[in-house]
């Protein structure tokens, strides 16, 4: 039974973690950015400049939800303990369960506020590009594959992100080979760059008739959307332009002709795929952008002074370079070889509850630079 007494404490504890978060948030500097954002739209000849307009848009949308994130987390905290002070005069326990299950979304909330707190990498505000790629094992590490894809595109709508399918290419019998999309949002990047690696899958393989335990490996690579201010020098003899007619799931509502591009870089051996536009010039457009972003990771990565310093380095897609593991069988355990972060509900993991290893991952991360 729920200690009406004890849950009053837990509600008035969160009030110091709340103001602790608004100085995080930096929620006074958003709204005078914000009286800012709204001067500059209201002035003569703001929508003279589509581009500067878009941006400004944009900034202000992420910055009302900033402020108003926190406002209703605030004014609902109140209402919480309002509604526990007046149950425990009453003494009416009738409702408790629905004071605590208020209690524990909005600490939910406020650890996921807290994450963005964490992000303070050049790129981390940026929309992220996500590449899927299934390891060796044919149809099982294809399976694997498509499950990962699940598991992050359900993330993504958990957090109110959109994504979108670049390029999708079906598995041999089940599941798929490659996949790239985009997912746009506020610090879609700094969040899922945690990401970024080798996943490993042990389970009783679905299409194994002996009912075997199977190891099947995946690789996600996550990287910043860069804008096309950014300059970046890449030579057209570098490239190597492939034409191919669009499939699977990002090519399903797409004409058929070869409008599909495949970019090479040659120096590099970096492949970069789009399939979504009905255009082949579109397509090369988006291939060039997603080239780019990687070069440009790549190089702040690895601080090299420039593109042509860069060279094909292929991650093995094996055992031994996993940063995470996820056992079905004999028991259920998603665990992070990085932070030691581990969940055992292996089925919401794989429906997209990320948010306790990117949260430790982050944590780390900032515990190092603090170092």
């Amino acid at each position: 039974m729920i200690d009406m007494n004890e849950l009053k404490v837990k509600l008035t504890d969160l009030r110091p973690r709340l103001q602790e978060l608004q100085a995080n948030l930096g929620v006074e500097a958003a709204k005078d950015e914000l009286e800012r954002l709204h001067a500059q739209a209201s002035a003569d000849g703001f929508w003279d400049n589509l581009e500067l307009s878009k941006s400004v848009l944009q900034r202000t949308k992420q910055l009302e939800n900033k402020v108003n994130s926190y406002e209703k987390m605030c004014s609902d905290l109140e209402d919480l303990i309002a509604v526990c002070e007046m149950a425990i005069e009453e003494k009416d326990d009738s409702m408790a369960e629905d004071i605590q299950s208020g209690y524990d979304d909005l600490d939910e909330r406020m650890q996921n506020a807290r994450m963005q707190t964490l992000l303070s990498g050049e790129y981390d505000r940026n929309n992220a590009l996500v590449s899927f790629h299934a390891g060796a094992g044919g149809t099982e590490a294809q399976d694997w594959c498509e499950m990962l894809y699940r598991m992050y595109t359900r993330w993504a709508e958990r957090h109110g992100f959109k994504y979108t399918i670049l390029d999708y290419q079906d598995g041999d019998e089940a599941g798929l080979k490659s996949a790239d999309i985009q997912i746009e949002g506020e610090n879609a990047y700094g969040l899922l760059k945690s990401e970024n690696g080798v996943h490993r899958l042990v389970r009783i393989s679905p299409f194994d008739s002996s009912g075997r335990r199977h190891t099947s490996f995946s690789a996600v690579e996550v990287i910043p959307e860069i804008e096309d201010d950014v300059d970046v020098e890449i030579r057209p003899e570098d490239i190597e332009m492939q034409v191919y007619r669009s499939s699977g799931a990002g090519g399903q509502h797409i004409n058929k002709t070869s409008s599909a591009v495949r970019l090479i870089h040659k120096p590099t051996g970096i492949v970069v795929a789009s399939q979504q536009e009905r255009s082949q010039f579109q397509n090369k457009e988006w291939c060039m952008k997603m080239l780019r972003s990687k070069l440009v990771e790549i190089k702040e990565r690895e601080h090299l002074d420039k593109i042509s310093d860069i060279k094909g380095v292929q991650q093995k897609i094996e055992w031994g370079s996993q940063i995470r593991s996820y056992v079905f069988m004999p028991y259920t355990l998603a665990k992070d070889t990085r932070t030691g972060f581990e969940n055992t509900n292996i089925n919401a993991v794989m429906d997209g509850d990320l948010d306790g290893f990117i949260n430790a991952f982050l944590t780390s991360l900032a515990n190092r630079e603090n170092a």
